[in-house]
């Protein structure tokens, strides 16, 4: 089934050159189907590279979905033009009043500032506690993960001693858990971060469960009680070059910035890297589409104001 973006979005073309079926505006009005109403809170720089990711893993699956953009009302993108968040991006106020299936909030470039000195964070956490009671499930990435559990359980962030930078090893910690359903016991996933969230900070809250880790790489996946919050500490979205493109970027700042690590073949960067983390992104985003959203959510979608579940659509 489709995912529905807007018309003229750039990810249109992408993905359907990669036979990812896309639907437009223009001919979802003709369809009679209760489409899975998605919102995307992009705070990624490169925006329309995260919606092309985001949209690729989200519309590879069954199940017809109609996405949304929004952004941070009072902050300008320096790296998107006005153009195109005028044409395709929503704001908080425009889409209050609604309910959602599911949100993805995504991270940022922010970590290393406290909190509290982003300067959408009174924003964003207005829209963190509308999520509760208004969106069936919520997937937090990244330093959005961070976000989220440091406003809804007040776990902070660490700093790195070395920015963690490169694809690592994660082990599934309960392989019966239905997000990793058909996953192997082990899987890689990209990150791309200088900040952590430490375990036993995690594991003193009753409401969370770790669900898969990494020895390099720290929690990678935690949930809280029947999924309605989830947290993905790395990026399994991640384009093949997404990690080049960063690392050939500071190098031409003259950052100092090492290889990423278990990425270009022989630790060799005139290399293509090779690609291992696709599947998981694929199944992991399906697991939460299918089993976290669709077969929870209310047919009724203004169910989902009074925390209303069902065990099937």
């Amino acid at each position: 089934m489709p995912i529905k973006i807007p018309n003229q979005l750039p990810a249109t073309e992408t993905l359907t050159q990669e036979n990812i079926f896309v639907m437009t505006e223009t001919r979802a009005i003709t369809q009679d189907i209760r489409p899975l109403q998605i919102l995307l809170l992009n705070l990624m720089p490169t925006k329309v590279d995260t919606e092309t990711q985001l949209a690729r893993v989200l519309g590879n699956t069954p199940l017809q979905i109609d996405l949304e953009l929004i952004a941070p009302t009072g902050h300008v993108s320096k790296n998107t033009s006005q153009e195109h968040m005028l044409a395709f991006y929503k704001t908080f106020d425009e889409v209050r009043e609604r309910t959602f299936d599911g949100m993805v909030i995504t991270g940022a470039p922010v970590e290393q500032m406290p909190f509290e000195e982003v300067d959408y964070w009174p924003e964003l956490c207005e829209i963190m506690e509308w999520s509760k009671y208004h969106v069936h499930s919520t997937l937090h990435i990244c330093w959005g993960a961070q976000a989220g559990l440091y406003y809804h359980y007040g776990i902070p962030k660490r700093q790195l001693e070395q920015k963690l930078f490169g694809v690592f090893l994660h082990t599934v910690e309960d392989p019966n858990f239905i997000l990793f359903r058909g996953f192997d016991d082990q899987f890689w996933v990209p990150h791309s971060r200088n900040t952590t969230v430490l375990r036993e900070d995690i594991d003193a809250v009753p409401d969370l469960k770790v669900l898969a880790a990494s020895p390099e790489a720290g929690v990678y996946a935690v949930k809280t009680d029947q999924g309605r919050q989830i947290f993905l500490m790395g990026h399994a979205e991640y384009d093949r070059n997404t990690l080049k493109k960063e690392y050939l970027r500071d190098v031409a700042a003259g950052v100092d910035i090492q290889l990423p690590a278990n990425y270009f073949p022989n630790d060799d960067p005139s290399l293509d890297p090779i690609v291992n983390w696709r599947s998981c992104a694929h199944l992991l985003y399906g697991n939460w589409l299918n089993y976290f959203v669709y077969q929870t959510t209310p047919y009724n979608i203004g169910g989902i104001r009074s925390g209303e579940r069902t065990d099937q659509q």
